[in-house]
């Protein structure tokens, strides 16, 4: 660099004015230029040094004026030096198809111009960059450019059009958005509402905008009628923050370590659809066994698998499919009844003559499992590794009757949806004894779990409930099962034993689905240390934990509940002429609220007459509003 060299400075031209201290330059550059107004120009000057500028010329200029007054004319529409630059990139571009060589910026000076002049440099290096037809090259200081194919400036003017004309296009689009009459190009515009549609923003630029109040319902609206997205995107995963996969983080085989080994065969009884068998029963003559997955015993208390466990809270079940709160490969290990042998967490229960729980002893267990269906194990009722089962959970739900607890039984649906073809399908799930069977033993396995822990002082997740204010005038059938749902109190979940009003039991807690929900395992964890002697959970951390895996399970409950409800409504909207039975269940003086069985769902309906609770109508949908989870029924 040399005195009254042009050279480039924060991406405009500078004039050399002299040497400085040490290796600093002085630069005198234009901070702002001539209007029509009037104003002259205003020059700053900086001390630099060589790396921080990018010499054009070293040859010397008359001055900075001088530099910018050619610039002026070099840029102007259709300039001799703008044609020059277009006749070197002719020579220069080859077949204008294939990449051609770069030229330094004096080469590249000297074939526009015929010769590198000092005060043309500036003007020249600008008509070149505005051409679009060479990209430039700063490599150590030295500039040069290569000529660029035809089909890349065809596609850098494309860019620069869109750039040029976005403000207007989007000013277009917000019109049309405001107008409802959006085009199906407008999706371009939609990545905002999009992202708020979702739950990853609390804000949508492009609803502001438009003057459109900011909810998700209404973005999702949007979404709809842009097509971006179709009736079969449920968004209600992601709207709770939740993972749309199973968890990563793997579980270590599972340790070698003594356990008992219990004789004979145990039942794990579940559903057809299920695939993550978590607990299995059976009775041996003289104790209740209730065996129940055992992944703590790898799963250390506040671990990675511990930590990303209680961040989900319990694994998400919806009509798409299930995304674990344990990783998918941990099933091989820790699911009952899927390998010959299966390893558990026993609870050995021991029922005095009444049929109360005398007492509860909790063991490592190696197991021989049988997997069965609910169909299956009502049809094997009678045989004598089940008959007992039946007899000890009809004999448990009878003492739990008497003490207060409240069976609610309302139709259930099961729903599921065929990844390809998105076509949702809703089944009923049929009642079953052997649900009731399992529902008892898992009930006798928890009473169990929370008098070991109370008995042995352990910090635990203890599960309580308030009674319920029933009503002496409670009706038959579905509407008296809907009016006791009605009547029940919210379950609190403390370090606290205190009684399960609902239940009717004195004291319980949930230990038998670990594979399943967070509370669950972390009662393992604390069941796992006292057995070996190890630290347990202080009840500070024990609650805290505790807590945050309460509050991510509700999140999951919350989208499964909405994920359920999204796609009973696409059923709908893919079966236009349907029509069902309906029952009621409550009468108000406007409208009364119905169930309907073969949806499992409730609805308010307007208009029903004079209807008595119970009585059956058939009825079809009117209006199906997706974005809003609503449907409005009428009668045929």
């Amino acid at each position: 660099m040399k005195k009254h060299s042009v050279v480039i400075y924060k991406n405009l031209p500078a004039f050399v004015a002299d040497r400085a201290d040490g290796d600093k330059w002085v630069v005198s550059w234009c901070a702002s230029r001539a209007t029509e107004s009037g104003r002259k120009a205003v020059y700053a000057e900086q001390k630099v040094r060589e790396k921080d500028v990018l010499v054009l010329c070293e040859d010397e200029a008359t001055s900075l004026d001088a530099v910018l007054a050619f610039a002026d004319g070099a840029l102007a529409e259709g300039s001799a030096v703008r044609q020059q630059v277009a006749e070197a990139y002719e020579l220069l571009a080859s077949d204008g198809e294939t990449a051609a060589s770069p030229v330094s910026f004096p080469e590249l000076a000297a074939l526009v111009r015929g010769e590198a002049r000092a005060d043309e440099s500036w003007g020249i290096y600008a008509a070149v960059k505005a051409s679009l037809a060479f990209a430039e090259k700063a490599d150590g200081g030295a500039l040069s450019f290569v000529p660029r194919t035809a089909g890349e400036i065809a596609a850098l003017r494309a860019r620069l059009h869109e750039k040029e004309h976005a403000e207007a296009d989007r000013a277009a689009f917000l019109q049309r958005l405001k107008d409802g009459r959006l085009l199906p190009d407008d999706a371009r515009y939609m990545g905002d509402v999009e992202s708020f549609a979702l739950g990853q923003t609390d804000k949508c630029r492009t609803m502001h905008e438009a003057h459109i109040k900011e909810t998700p319902e209404r973005a999702h609206r949007l979404l709809l009628d842009t097509g971006v997205w179709d009736v079969t995107r449920n968004p209600y995963p992601l709207r709770w923050g939740l993972s749309a996969k199973s968890a990563r983080e793997g579980l270590a085989a599972p340790p070698d370590e003594e356990r008992v080994a219990v004789p004979g065969v145990s039942y794990a009884i579940d559903s057809m659809w299920s695939n993550d068998p978590d607990d299995a029963i059976a009775f041996d003559g003289e104790f209740l066994w209730v065996h129940i997955a055992d992944p703590a015993s790898t799963v250390l208390p506040d671990g990675p698998v511990d930590r990303a466990a209680r961040a989900r809270g319990a694994t998400l079940y919806i009509p798409e499919g299930a995304s674990r709160m344990l990783c998918e490969d941990s099933l091989a290990d820790y699911a009952l009844g899927l390998s010959p042998q299966s390893r558990a967490l026993s609870f050995k229960i021991r029922l005095d003559e009444r049929g109360d729980l005398a007492d509860c002893a909790v063991l490592r267990t190696m197991v021989a499992v049988e997997r069965l269906t609910y169909e299956e194990a009502d049809a094997r009722k009678d045989e004598a590794g089940l008959a007992p089962l039946f007899a000890i959970a009809a004999r448990n739900a009878e003492r739990r009757r008497k003490a207060g607890a409240v069976q609610i039984t309302l139709p259930e649906v099961h729903i599921t949806v065929d990844a390809e073809t998105k076509r949702v399908a809703i089944e009923p799930r049929a009642e079953t004894r052997s649900a009731e069977v399992v529902r008892e033993a898992m009930l006798l396995a928890g009473e169990g779990a929370a008098r070991f822990a109370f008995r042995n002082g352990i910090p635990f997740p203890f599960v309580s409930q308030e009674a319920p204010d029933i009503p002496a005038d409670i009706p038959a059938g579905w509407a008296g099962q809907f009016r006791l749902r009605r009547c029940m109190r919210r379950r609190t979940v403390s370090l606290t034993p205190s009684q399960h009003a609902g239940l009717g039991l004195g004291m319980y807690s949930q230990v038998t689905s670990p594979l399943r929900r967070y509370g669950d395992l972390i009662g393992h964890e604390q069941l796992r240390a006292f057995l070996s002697g190890r630290a347990l959970i202080d009840k500070a951390t024990m609650l805290a934990r505790m807590s945050e895996g309460d509050a991510a399970a509700a999140a999951t409950h919350k989208a499964e509940r909405q994920s359920n409800m999204h796609w009973t409504l696409v059923y709908l909207l893919q079966n236009p002429g349907w029509t069902g039975e309906a029952v009621c269940v409550e009468r108000q003086p406007k409208q009364s609220v119905f169930l309907i069985p073969a949806l499992g769902m409730e609805t308010a309906i307007a208009g029903a007459g004079d209807i008595a609770l119970n009585a059956v109508v058939t009825v079809k949908p009117t209006k199906i509003d997706l974005p809003l989870l609503e449907a409005t029924f009428a009668p045929c």
